[in-house]
């Protein structure tokens, strides 16, 4: 996280060609050779200065309380109420209903109502809030289960990362006695949703599918995955309803503290460099408030620098910052335990961690097409989005919803005035070089989101379907 950050300039590029038009006639689903070009917005006053913003009590909403509370809203003459949410669904039906005018949001969350999946609306997400900061975590009874047969280093203490395929006899022991084996992420589309299948997968055991109108997605499940809110984790877990789940901080350290638990892996060792929240907004807000949405950016902005600045000199007052009552309300020791360069697995086990947290370097803040056409490969690998769809179609979908062009412009006016450095902007047509630091090595190219899915074992690939009885290959 602390490293300088260096530019990305590749010159592959995106939607708007010839060829990308006539595309799905047979000219090949490619991005065009034009640039993101950035929303350039007149000065002068914001339309809508009193705002009310949602939030979920994680140490990711940190870019918003720490713009409300280093007065970087107000710099942009915003007067910013921030408001606890119960969970994801009750945060995304505020925005939706306009009782919230923005959010901390799931990095999936605009793009699934955007297509329909749950609720339909137009939403959009014109910055991430940043990258990594979820960890998997099992419960003491399965650790035990599995800890001896690990692979330990010269300190005595298990290599990282552990795949799940050392899941594999605990899931088996459980279906010889006739129990189903179940763990706990935050919502159907959710990065902690895909970022478990994955390791689950990974590892050789299928987490499921989903069919229409089947909210559970569970069929043909080896682990049975349920929706718990980040702050029950712990407590849900330790009454033995699930075995383990995969959660943003401070509640894998949460059950590190009440020894309940043991965090197995971090995020970034499922996906380094993973996207996980955005900030979303209505289409409609947006369009109707330029300004206001240009100033939101620009204070976030800030916030996610300041949050980075020289090698995390801050953190530590962020961390008192988010542990107050109405923001995260965990304990400080909770939340510094993987916010300040190091993660804490088991007691006595801590472990640097200096990318765990990213909120500026790297471009965290830049809403990549290409990170919003992977969640859309995971909701079609797992039966989310029922039917194939053709590569064009998850180029236009990112387009709709991820908006990098209202990103830089704002960026470019703090750039302009001196405030972020010139190559904290990436250069880039809104696709990340193909990559494959995935825990499974496999490699993710965006511009081919279907010969993406074709390379897995486990999940739905071309005209693949879900039935009650399984998948069925058309």
């Amino acid at each position: 996280m602390w490293d300088k950050r260096s530019v990305l300039k590749n010159g592959a590029a995106l939607f708007a060609s010839a060829c990308v038009v006539a595309s799905l006639g047979g000219c090949g689903s490619k991005p065009s050779d034009n640039a993101v070009a950035p929303v350039d917005i007149a000065g002068g006053a914001v339309e809508k200065p009193n705002l009310k913003l949602g939030f979920i009590k994680l140490t990711d909403m940190a870019p918003l309380a720490i713009a409300k509370e280093k007065g970087f809203f107000a710099e942009e003459g915003l007067n910013v109420t921030l408001e606890p949410q119960a969970n994801w669904k009750v945060l995304l039906d505020g925005v939706i209903g306009s009782q919230l005018d923005g959010a901390h949001m799931l990095a999936g969350q605009p793009i699934a109502a955007t297509i329909g999946l749950g609720t339909k609306a137009d939403l959009v997400a014109p910055i991430s809030l940043d990258l990594n900061g979820n960890a998997i975590t099992l419960s003491n009874k399965v650790w035990g289960m599995i800890a001896p047969s690990l692979p330990k280093g010269p300190d005595g203490k298990p290599v990282h990362p552990i795949s799940a395929a050392a899941l594999k006899p605990v899931v088996d022991s459980f279906k010889a006695q006739g129990k189903p084996f179940k763990m706990g992420m935050v919502f159907p589309v959710s990065t902690h949703n895909y970022e478990l299948r994955y390791w689950l997968a990974a590892g050789g055991l299928n987490p499921g599918y989903y069919m229409p109108g089947d909210v559970g997605g569970t069929t043909s499940a080896d682990v049975q995955l349920s929706v718990t809110p980040p702050p029950q984790m712990p407590a849900t877990m330790e009454a033995g309803t699930i075995e383990g789940y995969c959660v943003g901080e401070p509640w894998n350290q949460a059950a590190v503290q009440k020894k309940i638990g043991v965090p197995v892996i971090t995020d970034d060792e499922i996906w380094r460099l993973n996207p996980e929240k955005v900030f979303g907004l209505r289409k409609d807000f947006v369009e109707k408030n330029p300004k206001t949405t240009a100033a939101l950016i620009r204070a976030i902005i800030k916030a996610q620098q300041w949050l980075d600045a020289e090698n995390g000199k801050n953190r530590a007052e962020a961390v008192k910052i988010l542990s107050q009552p109405n923001y995260v309300g965990a304990d400080a020791k909770v939340i510094a335990a993987s916010m300040t360069g190091r993660f804490t697995f088991e007691q006595g086990d801590s472990r640097p961690a200096a990318d765990f947290n990213i909120f500026f370097n790297h471009f965290a803040g830049y809403p990549y097409y290409s990170d919003a056409i992977w969640y859309m490969t995971q909701m079609r690998r797992w039966g989310q989005i029922a039917d194939q769809k053709p590569d064009q179609w998850y180029f236009d979908m990112a387009k709709a919803v991820y908006r990098p062009d209202l990103y830089l412009g704002a960026a470019k006016a703090l750039v302009a005035k001196g405030v972020i450095p010139a190559d904290s902007v990436p250069d880039t047509d809104g696709f990340k070089p193909a990559d494959n630091k995935f825990i499974d090595g496999k490699t993710y190219d965006g511009r081919k989101p279907n010969a993406y899915l074709d390379q897995f074992a486990i999940g739905l690939k071309g005209k693949a379907t879900v039935t009650a009885a399984g998948v069925k290959a058309n």
